[in-house]
């Protein structure tokens, strides 16, 4: 079979690309030119293809290996790998945050000389923290007034109780002094979204837990990874290091995924998190419906637009 160029591979744009993987118990390997998982049961062996130019991020699960070959040809197609726990959590490939990304020398230059253009000046730095968080509330308003999904599970944008704290919010928004209290200010939002979809689900009791075993927090933590996988994949295309947050940076190499996945998780995750457990879906059933939200509300594309206009436009400033 003939193999396809680098060049070839990379024909779909990472801003349109549609898929996100998470394997278990497989093994990644190129054959014939592709990259397939092969997955054995008894004595029987199964091979399922990967399309590679329409992929943005791998997940390798609990019993998983890659061969060099594919690794190879998913480098050369652009596509973000990690090696993490089972369900998709913890991330063990890296630090924090971090992913073992595609090795190029051609990737844009422009976009990260704009981000470090504004990154050295606190002030400037500060301006563009606000304006991500201004976005992510935006986008909540805009994705929760126009799911009907989210609606016939009682999430309405125009909810009293959520139409006050995102008002509040954007009013501490545009007074925050400093990136510590706009950490502050997303964390009592989040609080505030969490009170309301445990109302909406019956699910009063929640309590956040990152360690809890409950599906709300199970749900919480994978959905979070599979944001964080889309944000490490827009970062990379456009060259800028991960390192260079505007907000979550004092301790965490990779903080700029979070800042850039908080763009979409309040939207997208949160809501599904509670619903999903309320109905007792299992864990592939809970990431086809992120990753189906990811492409209905075109959260690569919102991310991707946010970045490269704060880049080329904000860091000028």
């Amino acid at each position: 079979m003939e193999q396809l160029s680098p060049q070839a591979l990379k024909a779909i744009l990472h801003s349109r690309r549609a898929n996100i993987y998470y394997l278990e118990k497989c093994r990644v390997m190129q054959k014939d030119g592709r990259v397939l998982y092969l997955c054995e049961t008894g004595k029987e062996k199964q091979y399922w293809n990967i399309p590679i130019a329409n992929t943005t991020v791998i997940l390798l699960g609990t019993g998983t290996s890659i061969t060099q070959a594919a690794m190879r040809m998913l480098a050369s197609a652009g596509v973000l790998v990690g090696f993490s726990g089972g369900g998709g959590t913890p991330l063990i490939a890296g630090c924090e945050i971090e992913w073992m990304t595609p090795q190029s020398e051609y990737r844009p230059t422009e976009y990260v000389q704009g981000w470090l253009s504004f990154w050295f000046d606190e002030a400037k730095r500060l301006k563009v923290a606000r304006r991500f968080q201004q976005l992510r509330v935006e986008y909540l308003q805009s994705v929760w007034s126009k799911d009907k999904n989210l609606r016939h599970e009682g999430f309405h944008s125009d909810d009293a109780e959520l139409s006050q704290a995102l008002q509040t919010c954007n009013e501490r928004i545009s007074r925050a002094g400093d990136s510590q209290n706009l950490l502050l200010i997303e964390a009592q939002l989040t609080k505030t979204l969490y009170r309301i979809a445990a109302r909406c689900t019956g699910q009063k009791s929640f309590v956040r837990d990152h360690q809890s075993e409950s599906e709300a927090n199970t749900f919480l933590n994978h959905g979070n990874y599979l944001a964080y996988g889309l944000a490490a994949s827009t970062l990379w295309v456009l060259g800028i290091p991960h390192g260079f947050a505007v907000m979550h940076g004092k301790t965490r190499r990779g903080a700029l995924v979070f800042d850039v996945a908080d763009l979409v998780k309040d939207a997208l995750i949160l809501p599904w998190a509670f619903i999903c457990s309320k109905e007792g879906a299992t864990e592939q059933e809970f990431r086809q419906q992120c990753l189906q939200n990811f492409t209905n509300h075109k959260a690569l594309d919102f991310m991707f637009n946010t970045v490269k206009s704060i880049s080329l436009e904000e860091g000028v400033v």
